[in-house]
């Protein structure tokens, strides 16, 4: 009984050190390095950024720097920190100058050299760059949130009607991802949103998707016409993102025709302006080559029009030929690296050039004797054969009578 007992104390002192000696290492390495107590950032969207915290360590700073970057940038911003007696550091950032992509994520972290001659690390930070010049409302469903600042409860719920039917609409051609949460940022009106995009070293566009964020924003005024804005410009959108969520790095590497064909072609409410805009272009023969816009569209607010119409319509042409099958052959061809022209040859077997010019006959009605004589040559080819057999007899049949007539003569 007393060697049972002995037993008992000896894994009950074991047990006691194993519990112990954990905490005290924690001690230790608290001891030797930082504590970042109270971590704030006040933001003052295109004006400021402003970090604050307090550095405590058991032994003296000699040094504190601040180092912050956004999440997809390569490049860290290091700032060296005054430390006040009782460990405060400060430093604002100055937004205006250096600007940063509105809604953007940024990390940021403290380093700080001791007295013992040591450099330790805190835990990385990270925060949204928000606009915060606007009074957001919001609502949500499945991981998509909408804000808004201009119009009623019944504008927010139809723009989140607009995005659910839109992430309908999408799954028809590639998978939808909402594990990540998507954020519409609406702007009542385009002075608004330029503004913005301006502010964070963005180009105007009509609308704006930082897929990389799972971002969108877009400018919608509430009224009559507020349905028909949403049908058209949430679908787009999103379709970037989830384009960018199923193709990830590889985004880049597809043609800005495609990518804006795609978008396009989920769009709820189609623009009825694309037909007349591809009718007059192919009249006039002032149509752009699909090669042209690989890397980037036309400058000009006409031809950039042009540019939408015609991804919309060949995507469109190559999804009815090829089907969403095609387009995923499309997408993974580029991805791996091929060039625009070849992508088109390796995924559907006819090269981007001749595609084109398909697309233009079979959809636009160019070069129609072009195409009565190639779809008849199939049928012409056949009859010639038909016919040669018969002719062929009876070219045989006048051989032998003229050598028959040769021989009775002799």
């Amino acid at each position: 009984m007393l060697n049972i007992r002995k037993l008992v104390l000896k894994l009950m002192a074991i047990l006691l050190i194993a519990a112990i000696l954990p905490f005290n290492v924690k001690q230790a390495k608290a001891q030797g390095g930082i504590v970042v107590e109270e971590p704030q950032v006040a933001v003052s969207f295109g004006q400021s950024i402003t970090f604050q915290a307090k550095i405590k360590s058991s032994i003296p700073i000699q040094q504190v720097s601040l180092l912050f970057r956004g999440i997809n940038e390569e490049n860290t911003r290091v700032e060296n920190l005054t430390v006040s007696p009782d460990g405060f550091v400060s430093f604002t950032y100055d937004a205006s100058l250096n600007l940063l992509p509105p809604f953007s994520w940024i990390i940021f972290w403290f380093q700080a050299t001791l007295s013992d001659n040591q450099t330790y690390t805190s835990d990385p930070i990270r925060f949204q760059y928000k606009d915060d010049r606007f009074p957001w409302r919001d609502i949500n469903r499945a991981n998509v949130n909408v804000h808004w600042y201009a119009g009623d409860d019944a504008f927010g719920a139809a723009a989140l009607d607009a995005a659910s039917a839109g992430t309908t609409a999408i799954n028809e051609f590639m998978p939808v991802s909402l594990s990540d949460p998507i954020d519409i940022y609406i702007y009542s009106n385009t002075t608004d949103l330029q503004n913005t995009l301006m502010l964070g070293g963005e180009k105007w566009t009509g609308g704006h998707a930082n897929p990389e964020f799972g971002v969108v924003m877009i400018a919608i005024a509430p009224g009559a016409g507020q349905a028909i804005e949403m049908q058209t410009k949430i679908p787009h959108e999103l379709a970037h993102v989830m384009l960018y969520r199923s193709l990830g790095d590889t985004y880049a590497a597809q043609p800005l025709w495609l990518l804006e064909g795609i978008a396009s072609m989920v769009e709820l409410y189609p623009n009825p302006d694309y037909a007349r805009a591809l009718e007059i272009a192919s009249g006039d023969n002032s149509l752009l080559p699909f090669e042209s816009l690989c890397a980037s569209f036309p400058a000009d607010a006409g031809n950039t029009f042009l540019a939408y119409a015609q991804s919309q319509s060949f995507v469109s042409y190559i999804h009815d030929s090829f089907g969403s099958s095609g387009l995923t052959r499309l997408t993974n061809s580029y991805s791996e690296g091929f060039g625009c022209e070849l992508g088109a040859t390796n995924a559907l077997g006819t090269p981007l050039s001749q595609l084109d010019v398909r697309w233009r006959e079979n959809v636009l009605g160019q070069n129609t004797a072009g195409v009565a004589m190639r779809n008849l040559l199939p049928f012409l080819l056949l009859l010639t054969l038909v016919l040669m057999v018969p002719l062929w007899g009876a070219i045989d049949l006048l051989r032998q009578r003229r050598r028959n007539g040769n021989k009775s003569k002799r």
